[in-house]
């Protein structure tokens, strides 16, 4: 049974750490880039990150078991999107897309854009990006690829339509 979204800290980094590795494995094989740095992050490191005031980390359960996650740095008005990971073996089943919208929603109101990067081969990434509104602005080249980058307004709710 999947769990809705959850708040994550730091005494999920442990979880958290081995599940972006797994998450990130294929990734690296597809750049050629065994460095990318959620594979480098450290446990220290992440428990940082997710102790940070202005990092919002969310995730969802099965069983228990974290099988996805996201991170969302508050940098002013924009949300940084970073580490959106699912396990391997629950991908494609709509979990990052869910996650991610929850995250979006539950960012402090003061939040007007959300701002995101993935690499050039991520086909399946790139296409949940687009499909949940998510915009390429611009591409930056890294190692042998490109990272593209994206943004998305923040859609508020006007409430009950009378």
């Amino acid at each position: 049974m999947t769990s809705p979204p959850l708040r994550l800290g730091p005494v999920d980094a442990g979880e958290v750490l081995t599940l972006q590795r797994a998450a990130y494995v294929p990734e690296a094989r597809a750049h050629g880039d065994l460095d990318l740095p959620p594979l480098l992050e450290t446990f220290e490191q992440a428990k940082d990150a997710l102790g940070d005031p202005a990092c919002f980390a969310w995730g969802i359960r099965e069983a228990g078991r974290l099988v996805a996650s996201v991170r969302i740095v508050v940098d002013g008005e924009a949300g940084l999107v970073g580490r959106l990971i699912v396990a391997p073996d629950r991908q494609g089943h709509g979990l990052g897309s869910s996650l991610l919208l929850a995250a979006e929603a539950a960012t402090p109101p003061t939040v007007t854009v959300f701002r995101l990067f993935t690499g050039d081969r991520s086909v399946g990434p790139l296409r949940m990006y687009a499909k949940l509104g998510y915009v390429e602005t611009h591409r930056t080249p890294e190692a042998h690829y490109e990272l593209v980058h994206f943004e998305k307004p923040r859609v508020r709710s006007t409430g009950p339509v009378r």
